[in-house]
């Protein structure tokens, strides 16, 4: 008998004709570690609250879901709060208490243990997890990654039997995101935990899977182990857009045989089918040089009067038509920089000039008329209506321009849209304001793989109209494929900058997958199209020259 058990299960919001979820059935044994993908909208997230009973949308739903033998509806409160851990896309969204200790604690306090039991838990919890340096602190002081690893931290301190994810890495830089994934793989492998996991960003995450499940649609289009599921994607599928690089790069070369899905697996294909006396992509000519569309010099910013710089002397300059991504770890001072552009925040010196005027002389509000506008990171602060075609009323420049049909949502609340289609929702809204310079905040949030492709095409496009865009990102992939130029923010600074082949051939960990599996053979490869150029621009061993 299955630890877990879903039979043909069928789900359907109110008002909606078409299901959600479609028949999906699986099952997963104790102590497995699942991977669940698929696009946008796909299904992902309301299967997972499906098998959560206490965040189970509102809906229609028929098939069945046992866990151990039992029926989920047959399920005691106690073991249906407890038994099944859930981590949320959002950091912030699932603290509820001000202090780290106190967040350990919340939850075995509403299980009425004795206060012995919650201090010898939550003291084992805090070791096991690393957490002891700031057990004491606020929670509002922590950084995305720490808040992720608290929440974490918080439902195992329950001795959860399965644990599901939603994107739990969708707001973590790269560092963090990695560092998250192997404490989850640490935690199936030592506790036998039985994980459930959907991501966007798959490359940390598929190696350490026992099975990965495909939804597409609502339905399971693949159901297996993930180096099986993979060798069955066609290289033109939009599903191998989110795979590993090792795999897309396999796919890409039509190579034969066992599909790689690890970095060092990927290293290996290339060095031992390859030859590598090219080792370098020239680098594009440098565009002319055009007027500054945003400049900071040596600007300072601090929340707290007696609290620490955020900001430390920055100084950077963004031309006129250029796609400027701004990376770093979480707290750097990224989505700071963008509030102080965009004079939502005031830095206590320097001076920070839009299209050569000083900021603080534009008046009246004309620097949002025509001038800039900025996505923030929490995009339902964008939302203002009841429906989604309430929302994009006057917003049918914005709608022309991106790549998605919002129709098929107009009757919806934007609050029960995909993490993605909220994303691109408030992007819409944004870009009818027709700004020259547009600031982003973590554009790529909860978007499917696909769809950054078409965003990708959609910031060029507007750079070739004349648009400046600076993007704050977590997304290394997606800043090496869409930017002309990357800078790295550390401790309220920028350190480095270049163009993407510069800037992170030169990085070792802040860095693209393949680059990493790339390093020491070719210079300058860090994009999947730079690694495959190379690779046939060289040719395979034994063939002629």
């Amino acid at each position: 008998m299955a630890f877990l058990a879903v039979e043909n299960l069928t789900f359907t919001y109110p008002g909606k004709k078409e299901p959600a979820i479609k028949g999906v059935s699986f099952e997963a044994e104790k102590g497995e570690f699942i991977c669940i993908c698929g696009a946008t909208g796909s299904g992902k997230s309301t299967l997972l609250r499906l098998l959560k009973r206490e965040l189970a949308p509102i809906g229609e739903k028929s098939g069945n879901i046992s866990l151990s033998g039992a029926n989920q509806e047959a399920l005691s409160d106690e073991d249906s709060a407890y038994k099944i851990g859930f981590v949320m896309q959002r950091p912030e969204q699932q603290l509820v208490t001000d202090k780290v200790w106190h967040e350990l604690a919340f939850g075995l306090e509403n299980m009425n243990l004795p206060r012995a039991a919650i201090a010898r838990r939550v003291s084992e919890m805090a070791a096991y997890f690393g957490i002891e340096e700031w057990y004491e602190k606020d929670v509002n002081d922590l950084s995305g990654g720490q808040k992720q690893l608290l929440n974490l931290a918080a439902v195992m301190v329950m001795q959860p039997d399965i644990l599901i994810l939603d994107e739990p890495t969708s707001q973590l830089d790269p560092i963090a995101a990695s560092e998250f994934i192997q404490t989850v793989k640490k935690l199936n492998r030592d506790f036998a935990l039985t994980v459930l996991i959907t991501e966007h960003r798959l490359e940390e995450v598929v190696p350490v899977s026992d099975k990965m499940i495909v939804l597409e649609k609502g339905s399971v289009l693949y159901s297996d182990a993930p180096e099986v599921t993979i060798s069955k994607l066609t290289a033109d599928s939009p599903l191998l857009l989110a795979m590993p690089a090792a795999a897309r790069l396999y796919h890409a070369l039509s190579e034969k045989g066992s599909c790689p899905i690890e970095i060092k697996d990927g290293r290996r294909m290339i060095e031992q089918k390859y030859r590598t006396s090219i080792r370098a992509l020239p680098e594009p000519q440098p565009s002319s040089e055009t007027a500054p569309a945003l400049s900071f010099r040596n600007v300072y910013f601090r929340y707290d009067r007696h609290g620490r710089d955020i900001l430390n002397g920055v100084s950077f300059t963004v031309q006129t038509g250029e796609i400027y991504a701004i990376l770093g770890g979480n707290g750097s001072g990224k989505t700071t920089s963008l509030s102080v552009a965009s004079a939502l925040l005031k830095p206590y010196a320097g001076e920070v000039r839009v299209f050569d005027k000083k900021i603080g002389d534009y008046k009246n509000q004309s620097l949002y008329r025509e001038c800039l506008t900025r996505l923030p990171q929490d995009v339902q602060t964008v939302f203002l209506a009841n429906t989604v075609k309430e929302e994009l009323r006057g917003a049918e420049y914005g709608m022309s321009l991106l790549p998605i049909d919002f129709t098929r949502f107009f009757d919806m609340h934007p609050y029960d849209l995909s993490g993605g289609e909220q994303q691109l929702l408030a992007l819409a809204k944004v870009l009818s304001t027709k700004p020259k310079l547009l600031l982003l905040d973590e554009p790529t949030k909860g978007v499917d793989a696909l769809t950054k492709q078409k965003l990708t095409a959609v910031l060029k496009s507007l750079k070739d109209s004349g648009m400046t865009v600076v993007l704050v990102t977590h997304d290394v992939e997606f800043a090496a494929e869409t930017a002309d130029k990357c800078a790295m923010f550390f401790r309220g600074d920028l350190v480095s900058a270049g163009t993407p082949r510069e800037f992170f051939s030169k990085n070792s960990f802040y860095t693209t997958p393949v680059s990493r599996m790339t390093r020491g053979i070719f210079e300058n490869a860090v994009t999947l199209s730079g690694a495959r150029d190379l690779c046939l621009k060289n040719g395979r061993k034994g063939e002629e020259a």
